[in-house]
Formats: structure tokens, C-alpha cells, sequence
């Protein structure tokens, strides 16, 4: 069995923290790769030298099919990591080193436990839908969380949505969302989208601060294309997928569809998405005393 580790330089790893890391790794006696970022974050705290063969670039290459995939970091951690992937069927684990993190399926005293469930492949793995996004300045490219265009300039934007050739808005504002079920707790929340369990075929439409007081979030079917042109007074426009960004011009269009892959994510065992709610939206906390 195989690890692919994967971090971000600018993460605050601690010298106990790799040091487990790489005990376990020896002690289940795991093959591992590891991105050229992170292997120079090693080197520097653990004066630990990788070979080079173990180091992989911008992408993982082809990996064994009975690898998993451990991301060390926070939710945008993982989602850079999911980017790496050449084969998306290999299960996708984080070790939440960050902050709120949604998609984590371990804390820093969990380590333990998810390095012995790998070993004894009992992980919990949930396959989630991820979208694709097709534009003329962006290629062919693939999210988990959200698609995002948004304003560049101080003036609004306004975005036209069409799905399955309907109109569904033009949204006047700073732009709009394309959640999936997954990233109803990212972006989409923090904008007034509503929260959508993982299992659920669907996206979200969610505006962004429109300037029409009656828009609101809309929720198609996963079957749907939607179709979105961009229509800009100062000729530009941000278009966001995750966590990577692009540029868009006036008139352009994006599409996007329910993709043909899927992400396996690796949840906690005995922990459901509405309890994952509970503790990191504090929904049992009672601010009344």
C-alpha cells in the first residue's frame, strides 16, 4: 500500500507533527510519494533528505490502485490536493492542520487511528459529485466545492444563468456561485446558500450581494447543464474553481456539468454529516446564558 502525502509550504507544521507522520508511515511499513513543497518543508524542519524518486510535481502521476491520498492541512489543503490527482478513484484522507475544516476526517490526535484504519482498509469512503467547468480561457477543468464568477473592478457585473436551456436569472450584483452538495458549507454558506447533505444530486445557484433584493438561492438537479455569460462595463471579470483563479472577458461563457469522475473522500467512521454540523457550527451551543 501506498501513501501520497501532500501539504502546502505555508502551513504550520510542527517538527512532532512530521516526526508522527513519518513513524507511522515506517511502522506499517507504507511505500509513499510526496509533493516537492512539502519534502522541502520536511528537509528544512527534520533535516530528513527524500529520495527523489519519492517526490512528485503538479501532478501525482499514475499511483498504485490501492494508494490513499493524505492531505496535512485544512479543507483548501485538500482541495489543491484532489487537484494533484492523476487517477481521481484513489481515496482522498485529510488531517485537519487548519481551521473549520468540513472535509478533514482526522484531527491532529486522530492520527493514530487513521493510519491504522488505512492499514487495515477499513476507511469509511464517501464518493462525492465534483463539477465541470468547460470555458474558452480555461480549458477543461474539474471542482469540488464551487465555481465562482465574481467582479473585478468596483462596479457590478452582471451574470446570466441559463439551465438546460432555461433562463433561470441574470444576476446584477458581485457575481454568483455553482456549489455542489460538498461545497454547500464553503463559499455558498457565507454568501446565504443553503447547507445540502453530501448524498444529495444536486447544485446550488447562490447570488452574490445582488443588487435585486428578491434573488435567492435556487437548487437544480445534478443532470443539469448550466450555462453562464458574463457581462462586464469595465471588460473583466474573476472566475474562481476552488481554490485556482482566472480572468474572464465580457461576453465569455462557462459550462458546466456534473463530471463523469468522482471524488472518494474519506469520512470519520461513526460520525454523521449532521453531527460534523453540530460541533463546527456550535448549533448545540445554547448563547442564551
Amino acid at each position: 500500500m501506498k501513501i501520497i502525502l501532500f501539504s502546502r509550504s505555508k502551513i504550520a507544521h510542527t517538527v512532532a507533527d512530521l516526526q508522527r507522520l513519518l513513524r507511522l508511515i515506517d511502522h506499517y511499513g507504507f511505500d509513499y510519494a510526496i509533493n516537492q513543497e512539502f519534502a522541502e518543508v520536511i528537509e528544512e524542519l527534520l533535516g530528513k533528505s527524500i529520495e527523489p524518486e519519492k517526490i512528485y510535481g503538479t501532478t501525482t502521476g499514475e499511483q498504485p490502485a490501492d494508494s490513499v491520498m493524505v492531505c496535512c492541512g485544512g479543507d483548501g489543503t485538500l482541495l489543491e490536493g484532489v487537484q494533484r490527482l492523476s487517477n481521481k478513484q484513489i481515496p482522498v484522507a485529510a488531517i485537519n492542520f487548519g481551521h473549520l475544516g468540513f472535509l478533514t476526517s482526522a484531527t491532529r490526535d486522530g492520527v493514530e487511528k487513521l493510519f491504522e484504519q488505512i492499514a487495515e482498509r477499513k476507511l469509511n469512503i464517501q464518493p462525492r459529485t465534483m463539477l465541470l467547468v468547460e470555458g474558452e480561457g480555461v480549458g477543461s477543468l474539474m471542482a469540488l466545492n464551487e465555481v465562482a464568477v465574481q467582479r473585478m473592478e468596483a462596479t457590478m457585473i452582471k451574470v446570466e444563468a441559463v439551465v438546460n436551456q432555461q433562463l433561470v436569472a441574470q444576476y446584477n450584483g458581485d457575481g454568483v456561485i455553482i456549489s455542489t452538495p460538498t461545497g454547500s458549507t464553503a463559499y455558498s454558506l457565507s454568501a446565504g446558500g443553503p447547507i445540502v447533505a453530501p448524498e444529495c444530486g444536486c447544485f446550488l445557484l447562490t447570488p452574490l450581494a445582488p443588487h435585486n433584493f428578491g434573488m435567492r438561492p435556487v437548487v437544480v438537479p445534478d443532470t443539469a447543464e448550466i450555462v453562464l455569460t458574463i457581462k462586464t462595463r469595465q471588460g473583466k471579470a474573476m472566475l474562481s474553481i476552488d481554490n485556482r483563479s482566472y480572468t474572464l472577458r465580457n461576453g465569455e461563457q462557462i459550462r458546466l456539468r456534473r463530471a463523469e469522475s468522482q471524488i472518494l473522500l474519506v469520512v470519520p467512521h461513526n460520525i454523521s454529516f449532521y453531527e460534523t454540523l453540530h460541533s463546527k457550527m456550535m448549533w448545540d451551543v445554547d448563547i442564551r446564558n
